[in-house]
């Protein structure tokens, strides 16, 4: 019975993992177009020369582009364009360094 309960609280916990970093990814996204397109289109997250390498660095690239424009995000924030780029662009797995 035990190994059931903690089966299913491991499921649950990863659905609402699932379910937060959608959220995110959606905030993400409209941060992104609020803000991002401003200097640039999505074609910089698709050239074969681009420098991001690993989820810590497109985190760190947010940050400079957050303080570039001086939008004050809180670390929320980040975390969602992050994950709205990571999704949609980037693909890393989760966790840091790829």
């Amino acid at each position: 019975m035990n190994s059931r309960v903690l089966a299913a609280a491991l499921s649950l916990s990863s659905c609402l993992s699932l379910a937060a970093q959608a959220a995110d990814a959606g905030r993400g996204k409209s941060l992104h177009e609020e803000h991002c397109t401003t200097c640039h289109d999505t074609r910089v997250y698709t050239r074969p020369d681009r420098r991001i390498t690993s989820l810590d660095s497109l985190k760190t690239q947010v940050q400079r582009c957050e303080t570039s424009l001086g939008l004050q995000w809180f670390d929320d924030e980040v975390g969602a364009v992050t994950a709205y780029l990571n999704a949609n662009y980037y693909k890393f797995p989760a966790g840091g360094a790829q």
